[in-house]
């Protein structure tokens, strides 16, 4: 059996409600939490994208805890005010003022497609945002434009440097986006540690140990027991791997350099927090806003060949890969993009899969807002 055929069985334990359904019920828990409507159909979109893509790790999972509760805790704003710093041809500098990060990195990246339809190529900044949710639906709207997008964002301190047991960076993910000729685009969007705290939480609510050399302790110790490491990273007491691995045998310091790239990139061109600044909490313990930092590219594909050409191009070079020998016992070769577009095939069928962990949390969304759902699980 391969990957297509295998795919429902890692979700045997959940319950599969429609992709609308799912996306009606956050749009309305947003709004009831504040967020205008038109702004929670994008914070919403953003989300469902990700579950349709099979990214559980930053779809409707995210919605209660990162979202929500730092609504209702007061370090987020869910009114998205958005000031433009600069604005020059092929460049920008937007502030989120600590509203919802999705919402101003939309309006980052359409402003970068509009710059590079003009002059080529539009790179825009933005400083004291939130967390954005999915990188590649930012890269994906430049895909839509036939054009190249990139973005990546500074997080909280999680991930320790190569030869550290300190976190120091966050997950930073840099993320590319590169349409083909292909029913779907080139989508490369990971963290540059070796996992991230989304996946860490996909795991607490599935209830399964993390695999050795995700996660150090304080002593270099590889951690695997989940729901104390969620702890203990925020806590100090425990820090990612950087992508690669561990010390320098399995690579670990490119991972460490690409996030070291992306933070500067995050916070050097906005004069934007970084590094320890990003703890979320003051001198005193007490939560605090988390300052965070994108960057959005565009590039014109017309400005150096024409799109078709460049499309048919990389579709070779996509197919050649997917064709090569394969390894003793694998039955199939995938390049980015492709195992998510395999999981949209499957779940605009089936919807999105919902664990019983999720599931308590939609209750409590539900019962905090009063809202009129009935769930299918219940």
């Amino acid at each position: 059996m391969g990957y297509v055929e295998d795919y429902p069985k890692q979700y045997e334990d959940c319950t599969w409600i429609d992709v609308k359904y799912m996306e009606k019920f956050m749009i309305d828990v947003l709004v009831a939490a504040g967020v205008p409507k038109p702004d929670a159909e994008i914070v919403a979109d953003v989300l469902i994208e990700s579950d349709r893509r099979g990214i559980d790790s930053h779809g409707i999972g995210r919605l209660k805890p990162i979202y929500i509760d730092r609504i209702r805790e007061g370090t987020q704003n869910p009114v998205t005010k958005i000031d433009i710093i600069r604005d020059r041809k092929t460049t920008a500098v937007l502030d989120g003022n600590n509203g919802m990060g999705h919402v101003v990195s939309k309006k980052a990246m359409e402003m970068a497609i509009q710059k590079a339809k003009e002059h080529g190529m539009g790179m825009v900044v933005v400083r004291n945002s939130t967390h954005y949710g999915i990188a590649g639906y930012y890269a994906s709207m430049a895909v839509k434009e036939n054009m190249i997008g990139i973005t990546g964002t500074n997080a909280r301190p999680s991930q320790a440097p190569t030869f550290g047991v300190e976190n120091m960076l966050g997950t930073n993910p840099l993320t590319f986006g590169i349409p083909t000729d292909e029913e779907f685009p080139f989508i490369l969007d990971c963290a540059t540690s070796v996992t991230q705290r989304g996946k860490i939480e996909l795991y607490a609510r599935l209830g399964k140990p993390l695999p050795p050399g995700w996660v150090i302790d304080v002593e270099g110790k590889t951690r695997t027991d989940t729901e104390q490491v969620l702890i203990d990273l925020t806590r100090g007491k425990a820090a990612l791997a950087p992508l690669g691995g561990l010390g320098e045998e399995g690579a670990g310091y490119k991972g460490y350099g690409y996030a070291t790239v992306v933070e500067i990139l995050s916070a050097a061109l906005q004069d934007n927090p970084y590094l320890k600044m990003l703890n979320g909490v003051d001198a005193n313990g007490k939560k605090i806003p988390i300052p965070l930092g994108h960057f959005f590219i565009a590039i014109n594909i017309d400005e150096f060949i024409e799109v078709d050409r460049f499309k048919k191009i990389t579709g070779n070079i996509l197919r050649e890969l997917r064709a090569s020998r394969k390894a003793p016992g694998e039955e199939r070769i995938f390049t980015a993009g492709e195992k998510e577009w395999i999981a949209w095939q499957y779940r605009k069928v089936h919807g999105i899969p919902v664990p019983k962990s999720l599931q308590k949390d939609m209750i409590t969304l539900r019962d905090w807002y009063k809202l009129p759902y009935k769930f299918p699980f219940e």
